[in-house]
Protein backbone atom coordinates (compact mmCIF):
# COMPACT_ATOMS: atom_id res chain seq x y z
CA UNK A 1 0.00 0.00 0.00
CA UNK A 2 1.33 3.36 -0.79
CA UNK A 3 -0.40 5.97 1.68
CA UNK A 4 0.31 9.95 1.81
CA UNK A 5 0.10 11.24 5.49
CA UNK A 6 -2.20 13.97 4.76
CA UNK A 7 -5.79 13.38 3.21
CA UNK A 8 -8.59 15.52 2.64
CA UNK A 9 -11.69 14.74 4.06
CA UNK A 10 -10.46 12.01 6.27
CA UNK A 11 -11.39 11.69 9.84
CA UNK A 12 -7.87 10.01 10.02
CA UNK A 13 -4.74 10.86 8.48
CA UNK A 14 -2.28 8.23 7.37
CA UNK A 15 -0.78 7.61 10.24
CA UNK A 16 -3.93 7.24 12.39
CA UNK A 17 -5.02 4.69 8.85
CA UNK A 18 -1.77 2.85 9.36
CA UNK A 19 -2.01 2.09 12.86
CA UNK A 20 -5.67 0.45 12.22
CA UNK A 21 -4.32 -1.34 9.06
CA UNK A 22 -1.59 -2.56 10.95
CA UNK A 23 -3.85 -3.94 13.60
CA UNK A 24 -5.78 -6.04 10.78
CA UNK A 25 -3.02 -6.80 8.24
CA UNK A 26 0.66 -6.79 10.01
CA UNK A 27 1.51 -8.81 6.56
CA UNK A 28 0.66 -5.94 4.39
CA UNK A 29 3.73 -3.34 3.68
CA UNK A 30 3.43 0.36 3.50
CA UNK A 31 5.06 2.90 2.15
CA UNK A 32 4.15 6.12 3.66
CA UNK A 33 4.76 9.39 1.27
CA UNK A 34 4.51 13.26 2.01
CA UNK A 35 4.65 16.73 0.87
CA UNK A 36 4.87 18.27 4.35
CA UNK A 37 7.17 15.64 5.53
CA UNK A 38 9.51 15.73 8.59
CA UNK A 39 11.98 13.70 10.43
CA UNK A 40 9.67 13.09 13.31
CA UNK A 41 6.53 12.09 10.61
CA UNK A 42 9.02 9.64 8.77
CA UNK A 43 10.31 8.28 12.04
CA UNK A 44 6.62 8.41 13.61
CA UNK A 45 5.89 6.04 10.59
CA UNK A 46 8.45 3.92 11.16
CA UNK A 47 7.74 3.54 14.55
CA UNK A 48 4.05 2.50 13.86
CA UNK A 49 5.15 0.07 11.29
CA UNK A 50 5.42 1.82 8.05
CA UNK A 51 8.60 -0.04 5.24
CA UNK A 52 9.46 3.24 4.64
CA UNK A 53 8.71 7.18 4.12
CA UNK A 54 9.37 8.73 1.04
CA UNK A 55 8.76 12.67 0.78
CA UNK A 56 7.41 14.35 -2.36
CA UNK A 57 8.41 14.97 -4.56
CA UNK A 58 10.18 11.86 -5.73
CA UNK A 59 11.09 10.36 -9.01
CA UNK A 60 8.78 7.99 -9.86
CA UNK A 61 12.01 4.75 -10.25
CA UNK A 62 12.82 5.50 -6.86
CA UNK A 63 9.18 4.89 -5.43
CA UNK A 64 8.99 1.41 -7.65
CA UNK A 65 12.13 0.51 -6.38
CA UNK A 66 10.98 0.74 -2.96
CA UNK A 67 7.97 -0.84 -3.79
CA UNK A 68 9.57 -4.24 -5.30
CA UNK A 69 11.95 -4.29 -2.18
CA UNK A 70 8.97 -4.27 0.13
CA UNK A 71 6.92 -6.94 -1.73
CA UNK A 72 10.12 -9.13 -1.91
CA UNK A 73 10.28 -8.65 2.29
CA UNK A 74 6.81 -9.42 2.47
CA UNK A 75 6.91 -12.55 0.58
CA UNK A 76 10.54 -13.70 2.17
CA UNK A 77 8.56 -12.72 5.63
CA UNK A 78 5.39 -15.30 4.57
CA UNK A 79 8.32 -17.66 3.48
CA UNK A 80 9.57 -17.92 6.89
CA UNK A 81 6.82 -18.41 8.79
CA UNK A 82 5.68 -21.08 6.14
CA UNK A 83 9.00 -22.83 7.31
CA UNK A 84 8.69 -22.30 11.00
CA UNK A 85 4.85 -23.62 10.88
CA UNK A 86 6.34 -26.56 8.66
CA UNK A 87 9.17 -27.14 10.82
CA UNK A 88 6.97 -27.21 14.24
CA UNK A 89 8.14 -25.93 17.26
CA UNK A 90 11.66 -27.07 17.05
CA UNK A 91 13.43 -25.00 19.79
CA UNK A 92 10.83 -26.19 22.59
CA UNK A 93 9.22 -28.99 24.46
CA UNK A 94 5.87 -28.88 25.07
CA UNK A 95 3.64 -30.42 28.33
CA UNK A 96 3.22 -29.94 31.96
CA UNK A 97 3.82 -33.57 32.84
CA UNK A 98 6.22 -34.09 36.20
CA UNK A 99 8.87 -35.67 33.53
CA UNK A 100 8.93 -33.45 30.89
CA UNK A 101 9.40 -30.61 33.74
CA UNK A 102 12.46 -32.77 34.88
CA UNK A 103 14.17 -33.02 31.20
CA UNK A 104 13.34 -29.44 30.64
CA UNK A 105 15.06 -28.95 34.25
CA UNK A 106 18.42 -30.61 32.79
CA UNK A 107 18.46 -28.74 29.69
CA UNK A 108 18.96 -25.41 31.93
CA UNK A 109 21.37 -26.69 33.28
CA UNK A 110 23.54 -28.55 31.22
CA UNK A 111 23.33 -25.88 28.46
CA UNK A 112 25.65 -23.40 29.59
CA UNK A 113 27.90 -26.00 30.04
CA UNK A 114 30.75 -27.57 27.80
CA UNK A 115 29.81 -30.80 28.24
CA UNK A 116 29.09 -33.49 25.89
CA UNK A 117 25.66 -34.12 26.21
CA UNK A 118 24.12 -38.16 25.37
CA UNK A 119 20.31 -37.97 24.45
CA UNK A 120 18.55 -41.02 24.68
CA UNK A 121 14.39 -41.91 23.94
CA UNK A 122 12.23 -43.70 21.74
CA UNK A 123 11.89 -42.53 17.82
CA UNK A 124 9.81 -39.26 17.81
CA UNK A 125 10.36 -38.62 21.95
CA UNK A 126 11.78 -35.18 21.06
CA UNK A 127 15.74 -35.65 21.03
CA UNK A 128 16.50 -33.36 18.38
CA UNK A 129 14.04 -30.70 19.87
CA UNK A 130 15.94 -31.27 23.03
CA UNK A 131 19.34 -30.86 21.38
CA UNK A 132 18.06 -27.63 20.01
CA UNK A 133 16.73 -26.64 23.29
CA UNK A 134 20.86 -26.90 24.61
CA UNK A 135 22.15 -24.83 21.68
CA UNK A 136 19.37 -22.04 21.83
CA UNK A 137 20.22 -21.69 25.98
CA UNK A 138 24.04 -21.75 25.64
CA UNK A 139 26.90 -19.95 25.03
CA UNK A 140 26.87 -20.74 21.05
CA UNK A 141 23.83 -20.32 20.34
CA UNK A 142 24.87 -17.79 17.61
CA UNK A 143 26.56 -20.74 16.10
CA UNK A 144 25.72 -22.67 13.94
CA UNK A 145 23.55 -26.19 14.48
CA UNK A 146 25.02 -28.92 12.45
CA UNK A 147 23.22 -32.01 12.21
CA UNK A 148 25.27 -35.84 11.26
CA UNK A 149 22.72 -39.02 11.23
CA UNK A 150 25.60 -41.67 11.39
CA UNK A 151 23.30 -44.39 10.39
CA UNK A 152 23.05 -43.65 6.59
CA UNK A 153 27.15 -43.17 6.41
CA UNK A 154 29.46 -46.27 5.38
CA UNK A 155 31.76 -47.11 7.47
CA UNK A 156 34.70 -45.94 5.68
CA UNK A 157 33.19 -42.34 5.28
CA UNK A 158 32.84 -41.57 8.60
CA UNK A 159 36.16 -39.91 9.13
CA UNK A 160 35.92 -37.86 5.81
CA UNK A 161 32.77 -36.76 7.10
CA UNK A 162 33.59 -36.01 10.94
CA UNK A 163 37.48 -34.45 10.11
CA UNK A 164 36.57 -33.54 6.32
CA UNK A 165 39.29 -34.19 3.80
CA UNK A 166 42.49 -31.99 3.19
CA UNK A 167 42.97 -32.50 -0.65
CA UNK A 168 45.93 -31.83 -2.97
CA UNK A 169 48.40 -28.87 -2.20
CA UNK A 170 46.65 -26.43 -4.42
CA UNK A 171 43.83 -27.24 -2.12
CA UNK A 172 41.26 -28.97 -4.88
CA UNK A 173 39.50 -31.86 -3.43
CA UNK A 174 39.66 -30.49 -0.13
CA UNK A 175 36.58 -31.31 1.43
CA UNK A 176 35.41 -29.58 5.14
CA UNK A 177 34.02 -32.11 7.99
CA UNK A 178 31.26 -31.49 10.43
CA UNK A 179 33.65 -30.80 13.01
CA UNK A 180 34.63 -27.90 11.06
CA UNK A 181 31.22 -26.47 9.94
CA UNK A 182 30.03 -27.21 13.97
CA UNK A 183 32.80 -24.32 14.68
CA UNK A 184 31.39 -21.91 17.65
CA UNK A 185 27.99 -24.11 17.44
CA UNK A 186 27.00 -27.46 18.20
CA UNK A 187 27.42 -30.91 16.63
CA UNK A 188 24.37 -33.49 16.90
CA UNK A 189 25.43 -36.90 16.07
CA UNK A 190 22.49 -38.77 15.34
CA UNK A 191 22.58 -42.43 15.96
CA UNK A 192 25.94 -42.30 17.83
CA UNK A 193 26.10 -46.11 18.66
CA UNK A 194 26.27 -47.03 14.83
CA UNK A 195 29.37 -45.04 14.61
CA UNK A 196 32.64 -47.10 14.91
CA UNK A 197 34.09 -47.19 18.55
CA UNK A 198 37.68 -46.38 17.21
CA UNK A 199 36.34 -43.38 15.39
CA UNK A 200 34.26 -42.12 18.52
CA UNK A 201 37.67 -42.33 20.56
CA UNK A 202 39.04 -39.67 18.01
CA UNK A 203 36.15 -37.49 18.34
CA UNK A 204 36.96 -37.69 22.31
CA UNK A 205 40.44 -36.53 21.80
CA UNK A 206 40.06 -34.17 19.69
CA UNK A 207 37.58 -32.52 21.94
CA UNK A 208 39.27 -32.50 24.85
CA UNK A 209 42.66 -31.47 23.08
CA UNK A 210 40.85 -29.07 20.89
CA UNK A 211 42.11 -29.47 17.86
CA UNK A 212 41.94 -32.21 14.87
CA UNK A 213 43.49 -33.16 11.39
CA UNK A 214 42.03 -32.93 8.32
CA UNK A 215 42.12 -37.03 6.63
CA UNK A 216 45.95 -36.56 4.18
CA UNK A 217 47.14 -33.54 6.66
CA UNK A 218 50.84 -34.12 6.66
CA UNK A 219 51.43 -32.26 9.99
CA UNK A 220 50.56 -35.20 12.83
CA UNK A 221 49.42 -34.02 16.05
CA UNK A 222 48.34 -30.49 14.39
CA UNK A 223 45.19 -29.56 12.78
CA UNK A 224 45.07 -29.70 8.69
CA UNK A 225 43.50 -26.23 8.11
CA UNK A 226 44.49 -22.59 9.91
CA UNK A 227 43.10 -21.55 13.61
CA UNK A 228 41.52 -25.22 13.76
CA UNK A 229 43.14 -25.23 17.68
CA UNK A 230 40.56 -22.70 17.88
CA UNK A 231 37.28 -24.62 16.98
CA UNK A 232 35.32 -25.68 20.06
CA UNK A 233 32.14 -27.13 18.64
CA UNK A 234 29.62 -28.36 21.34
CA UNK A 235 28.82 -32.06 21.23
CA UNK A 236 25.18 -33.57 21.62
CA UNK A 237 24.91 -37.56 20.73
CA UNK A 238 21.54 -38.49 20.06
CA UNK A 239 20.34 -42.34 20.15
CA UNK A 240 17.76 -44.37 19.88
CA UNK A 241 18.44 -46.11 23.09
CA UNK A 242 21.50 -48.93 21.59
CA UNK A 243 24.04 -47.47 22.73
CA UNK A 244 24.33 -48.99 26.49
CA UNK A 245 26.83 -48.29 28.60
CA UNK A 246 30.43 -50.47 27.60
CA UNK A 247 29.21 -50.25 23.68
CA UNK A 248 29.80 -46.08 22.97
CA UNK A 249 32.91 -44.19 23.66
CA UNK A 250 31.44 -40.95 23.40
CA UNK A 251 28.81 -41.83 26.47
CA UNK A 252 31.76 -42.15 29.08
CA UNK A 253 31.60 -39.14 31.06
CA UNK A 254 28.82 -37.67 29.90
CA UNK A 255 25.77 -35.88 30.96
CA UNK A 256 22.86 -37.92 29.99
CA UNK A 257 19.48 -36.81 29.21
CA UNK A 258 16.38 -39.47 28.71
CA UNK A 259 12.92 -38.18 26.79
CA UNK A 260 10.01 -40.17 27.90
CA UNK A 261 7.84 -41.82 26.10
CA UNK A 262 3.98 -40.48 25.41
CA UNK A 263 2.82 -43.22 27.15
CA UNK A 264 4.86 -42.01 30.17
CA UNK A 265 3.12 -38.72 30.10
CA UNK A 266 -0.14 -39.06 28.59
CA UNK A 267 -1.19 -35.98 30.73
CA UNK A 268 0.54 -33.94 28.16
CA UNK A 269 -1.12 -35.62 25.18
CA UNK A 270 -4.79 -33.44 25.68
CA UNK A 271 -2.42 -30.37 24.82
CA UNK A 272 0.23 -31.56 22.45
CA UNK A 273 -2.72 -32.58 20.23
CA UNK A 274 -4.49 -29.22 20.27
CA UNK A 275 -1.22 -27.47 19.77
CA UNK A 276 -0.83 -30.33 16.55
CA UNK A 277 -4.23 -29.89 15.18
CA UNK A 278 -3.88 -25.53 15.24
CA UNK A 279 -0.46 -26.13 13.38
CA UNK A 280 -1.93 -28.42 10.45
CA UNK A 281 -4.64 -25.80 9.82
CA UNK A 282 -2.51 -23.13 9.69
CA UNK A 283 -0.53 -24.87 7.40
CA UNK A 284 -3.43 -26.14 5.39
CA UNK A 285 -5.45 -23.00 5.41
CA UNK A 286 -8.43 -25.09 7.01
CA UNK A 287 -10.60 -24.21 9.89
CA UNK A 288 -9.82 -24.83 13.13
CA UNK A 289 -11.22 -28.24 14.74
CA UNK A 290 -11.51 -29.02 18.93
CA UNK A 291 -11.62 -32.86 20.03
CA UNK A 292 -14.21 -34.19 22.09
CA UNK A 293 -13.83 -35.87 25.34
CA UNK A 294 -14.20 -38.96 24.06
CA UNK A 295 -11.24 -38.08 21.02
CA UNK A 296 -9.47 -36.79 23.86
CA UNK A 297 -9.22 -40.12 25.80
CA UNK A 298 -8.87 -42.47 23.25
CA UNK A 299 -5.74 -40.71 22.43
CA UNK A 300 -4.90 -40.98 26.01
CA UNK A 301 -5.66 -44.86 25.98
CA UNK A 302 -2.91 -45.30 22.56
CA UNK A 303 0.68 -46.51 23.88
CA UNK A 304 1.90 -44.47 20.97
CA UNK A 305 5.40 -46.05 19.77
CA UNK A 306 6.23 -43.26 17.24
CA UNK A 307 5.86 -41.01 20.26
CA UNK A 308 5.02 -36.92 19.52
CA UNK A 309 5.98 -37.34 16.01
CA UNK A 310 3.02 -39.77 15.65
CA UNK A 311 0.88 -37.66 17.17
CA UNK A 312 1.28 -34.80 15.57
CA UNK A 313 1.22 -36.95 11.64
CA UNK A 314 -2.24 -38.22 13.17
CA UNK A 315 -3.25 -34.92 13.88
CA UNK A 316 -2.63 -33.52 10.55
CA UNK A 317 -3.87 -36.63 8.83
CA UNK A 318 -7.45 -36.53 10.49
CA UNK A 319 -7.62 -33.09 9.93
CA UNK A 320 -6.75 -32.73 6.69
CA UNK A 321 -8.75 -36.12 6.24
CA UNK A 322 -12.18 -36.01 7.99
CA UNK A 323 -15.45 -35.89 6.53
CA UNK A 324 -18.45 -33.77 7.91
CA UNK A 325 -18.92 -30.05 9.36
CA UNK A 326 -15.81 -28.52 9.92
CA UNK A 327 -17.80 -27.10 13.43
CA UNK A 328 -18.23 -30.09 14.89
CA UNK A 329 -15.76 -31.28 17.30
CA UNK A 330 -13.47 -34.72 16.11
CA UNK A 331 -15.15 -37.33 17.87
CA UNK A 332 -13.34 -40.52 18.82
CA UNK A 333 -15.56 -42.68 16.38
CA UNK A 334 -13.63 -40.27 13.77
CA UNK A 335 -10.11 -41.54 14.91
CA UNK A 336 -8.36 -44.40 12.75
CA UNK A 337 -9.49 -47.54 13.96
CA UNK A 338 -6.07 -48.58 14.96
CA UNK A 339 -6.17 -45.97 17.71
CA UNK A 340 -9.05 -48.22 19.33
CA UNK A 341 -7.93 -51.57 19.53
CA UNK A 342 -6.14 -51.42 22.48
CA UNK A 343 -8.94 -49.06 24.46
CA UNK A 344 -11.27 -49.90 26.93
CA UNK A 345 -14.79 -50.94 25.61
CA UNK A 346 -16.33 -47.74 26.44
CA UNK A 347 -14.36 -46.11 24.02
CA UNK A 348 -15.20 -48.82 21.39
CA UNK A 349 -18.83 -48.68 22.11
CA UNK A 350 -21.05 -50.38 20.08
CA UNK A 351 -24.58 -48.03 20.01
CA UNK A 352 -26.43 -51.33 18.62
CA UNK A 353 -25.63 -53.71 21.16
CA UNK A 354 -28.64 -54.55 22.92
CA UNK A 355 -28.19 -53.37 26.33
CA UNK A 356 -32.43 -53.03 26.61
CA UNK A 357 -32.15 -56.41 27.36
CA UNK A 358 -30.46 -56.46 30.69
CA UNK A 359 -31.82 -55.27 34.16
CA UNK A 360 -31.16 -52.02 35.24
CA UNK A 361 -28.13 -53.00 37.97
CA UNK A 362 -26.56 -55.40 35.09
CA UNK A 363 -26.61 -51.89 32.66
CA UNK A 364 -25.37 -49.33 35.52
CA UNK A 365 -22.52 -51.66 36.54
CA UNK A 366 -21.50 -52.59 32.80
CA UNK A 367 -21.07 -48.61 32.62
CA UNK A 368 -19.09 -47.78 35.17
CA UNK A 369 -16.65 -50.48 34.78
CA UNK A 370 -15.82 -49.55 31.07
CA UNK A 371 -16.24 -45.96 32.12
CA UNK A 372 -13.59 -46.37 34.55
CA UNK A 373 -11.61 -49.02 32.95
CA UNK A 374 -11.41 -46.28 30.03
CA UNK A 375 -10.34 -43.21 33.14
CA UNK A 376 -7.82 -45.82 34.84
CA UNK A 377 -6.26 -46.23 31.52
CA UNK A 378 -6.42 -42.40 30.33
CA UNK A 379 -4.38 -41.53 33.51
CA UNK A 380 -1.94 -44.18 33.26
CA UNK A 381 -3.62 -45.99 36.47
CA UNK A 382 -3.31 -43.20 38.55
CA UNK A 383 -6.32 -43.88 41.18
CA UNK A 384 -5.87 -40.40 42.55
CA UNK A 385 -5.89 -38.71 39.50
CA UNK A 386 -8.51 -40.67 38.02
CA UNK A 387 -10.46 -39.73 41.41
CA UNK A 388 -10.44 -35.97 41.10
CA UNK A 389 -11.61 -36.22 37.54
CA UNK A 390 -14.33 -38.26 38.08
CA UNK A 391 -15.51 -36.24 41.44
CA UNK A 392 -15.24 -39.63 43.64
CA UNK A 393 -13.02 -39.78 46.82
CA UNK A 394 -9.75 -41.83 46.36
CA UNK A 395 -10.94 -45.01 48.85
CA UNK A 396 -14.54 -45.04 46.94
CA UNK A 397 -13.47 -44.94 44.63
CA UNK A 398 -11.19 -47.85 45.30
CA UNK A 399 -14.09 -49.66 46.79
CA UNK A 400 -15.55 -49.12 43.61
CA UNK A 401 -13.17 -50.73 41.86
CA UNK A 402 -13.33 -53.93 43.84
CA UNK A 403 -16.55 -54.36 43.75
CA UNK A 404 -16.56 -54.35 39.56
CA UNK A 405 -13.73 -56.51 39.87
CA UNK A 406 -11.51 -54.48 37.86
CA UNK A 407 -7.79 -55.41 37.83
CA UNK A 408 -4.51 -53.72 37.83
CA UNK A 409 -3.69 -54.66 34.43
CA UNK A 410 -7.46 -53.36 33.50
CA UNK A 411 -6.40 -50.22 34.91
CA UNK A 412 -3.42 -50.15 32.63
CA UNK A 413 -0.70 -51.01 35.69
CA UNK A 414 2.17 -52.68 34.26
Amino acid sequence: MILDVWLRDSQLDGLGILNVLHAEEPSIPVIMISGHGTIETAVAALQHGAYDFIEKPFQADRLLVVVRRALEASRLARENEELRLRAGQDTELFGNSALITAVRGQIERVAPTGSRVLITGGPGAGKEVAARMIHARSRRADGPFVALNCAILAPNRFEEELFGLEGAADGTGRRTGVLERAHGGTLVLDEVADMPLETQGKIVRALQDQTFERLGGSDPGKSGYPGAGHHKPGLAGRDYGRALPGRSVLSAGRCALRLPGLRERRDDIPGLAELFLRRAAEMAGLPQRELSADAIAALQAYDWPGNARELRNLMERVLIMMPGNSMEPIRAEMLPSTLGEGAPALLKFDASADVMSLPLRDARDMFETQYLQAQLLRFGGNISRTAIFVGMERSALHRKLKQLGVTSEERGVG
